[in-house]
This record gives C-alpha cells, structure tokens and sequence, in this order.
C-alpha cells in the first residue's frame, strides 16, 4: 500500500501543475485538449515508473499503456492517470488518479486521490476502507426515497444514452436526489464515505473502478452489475449501495428497462 501511495502522490504533483496551466487555458482560445492528453500519458508514465522500481516482475493494466506483462502472472497494477478527463480538461476540481493491485484475479488494495482536494480514499482486504486515515462507512439509509444517488450520465453519442434516460426517468420519481460526479472512481469513494448512498455508472473499464470497488466493499457496502449477477469489472456496468438499498436500485433498474 505504501508503494501505490507513494507513486500516487508523485504524479499528483504533475497533475497539480498540469491542473493550474488548465485553468489558464480556459480563458484563452487554445483547445486544451492535446494538454490534457498530454498529462494523462505523463501521469501514467510516472506511477509506472515508481511502481516498476518497487515491483518490477509485476503486470500493468492501464488506460493509457494498455497490459504491460510482468514475470509475475499472479499480481497486476489497474492504472487510471486520470478518472474524470472531462472535468479536469474544463478545470472542474474533481477527478482522480486510481491504482489497484490484483492478486490471482482479486482486488486485494486500492488507492483513489484528488489531487486537488487532497482526498486520498485507500482500502485493503480484509482492513477497511480509510479517507486520509479516517475510517470509512457506507451510509446507513435504507429507504430508496431518502437516497442521495450518484448516476454517471454518458456523453454524448454513447449507446446508452436512451437507457439512461429511462433510467434517470425512474430514479427522478423514487430517490431523493441524483447527482453527476464525472469520475466513478471518486463517486465510488463518495458511496464508501456514505456522502452518497448508492451510485450507477454504465459502460466503463476495468480501470475506472477496481479501486473503487475495493473501497466500498471494506466499507461495508456492496457492489453489482446493474442488470444481471456477473461481475461488474467484467461488465463495465456497476451500481452500488448498502445491503438494503442495492436491490432497490436494481429493482428500479430493471423498472426502467422494462418500461
């Protein structure tokens, strides 16, 4: 754990600098977005390098790199450099770098940091779930209607733009409020604090929420595939809550499909 800590915060500080260059190039009329894809390969070029220095024979899944295969078949870094891209390349102050670390096919340690906010979400099997040494706990609302939900809302041209809508549509008349993060990875951290009480998010990598996964479970939460029992890594369909309200926003879910 110290060593993805480690590497997370060492690329942090590229992002920051990255970050407040942005900030700039939002009132000129250069189009960040060669910047920001720029610093996301940065990014990513730094937590490998500072992971491969601790843990050379170990693969690497990352979005940038794609696999990166080690002599060690049973452990593998999931890297995303920057989890919420939109939001950083419009200067909006929420996204996150996120690593994981697989052994023989399970997520054993996670760490999720904004570095902007300084929020640093980490969790290892079997030891809780921590946000800059606190321990975390999903929230405890049982009632659908009383929830706070986080639904990751697709960008334009995605295919599951008319699903979403559907599913917003319900979820408008059931839940108490829905809120678009723009990273899943950070929205995930938000389910293991209990700042939200259940989130959706459809159509995304491995990468985007092996962390995150991790965290809500050692949070005492539950994560699933929003329409079926397999495994929402495998998917890239997840939703999340507590064990009351996870079957009711499934059940919500599958309302919207079968409208």
């Amino acid at each position: 754990m110290n060593v993805m800590i480690g590497a997370v915060r060492k690329a942090a500080r590229s992002l920051q600098r990255d970050y407040g260059e942005l900030s700039n190039l939002q009132v000129s009329q250069k189009a960040p977005g060669d910047y920001v894809t720029a610093a996301d390969k940065k990014c990513d070029k730094i937590l490998r390098e500072e992971l491969q220095k601790a843990r050379p024979d170990y693969t690497f899944l990352t979005e940038e790199s794609g696999t990166i295969k080690g002599s060690d078949p049973d452990h593998r870094f999931i890297i995303d450099p920057i989890d919420g891209t939109m939001n950083f390349m419009h200067a909006v102050p929420v996204f996150a770098i996120t690593v994981a670390l697989e052994r023989k096919n399970e997520i054993v340690a996670g760490v999720t940091y904004n570095p902007i906010s300084d929020e640093m979400f980490t969790a290892e099997k079997g030891s809780g779930a921590f946000m800059n040494n606190r321990r975390l706990r999903v929230a405890a609302r049982r009632e659908l209607h009383e929830a706070l939900v986080a639904y990751e809302i697709p960008n334009r041209g995605s295919k599951d733009l008319p699903l979403s809508r559907a599913e917003i549509g319900v979820l408008q008349g059931r839940v108490n409020g829905i809120r678009g993060m723009g990273s899943v990875a950070l929205g995930l951290g938000y389910l293991a604090a209990g700042r939200v009480d259940a989130l959706v998010c459809r159509n995304i990598q491995s990468w985007d929420i092996a962390a995150g996964v991790l965290l809500v479970r050692e949070a005492g939460g539950f994560t699933a595939d929003c329409d079926s029992e397999a495994n929402p890594l495998e998917t890239g369909n997840i939703a999340g809550g507590n064990a009351d309200l996870l079957p009711l926003l499934k059940q919500a879910l599958k309302d919207a499909r079968t409208a």
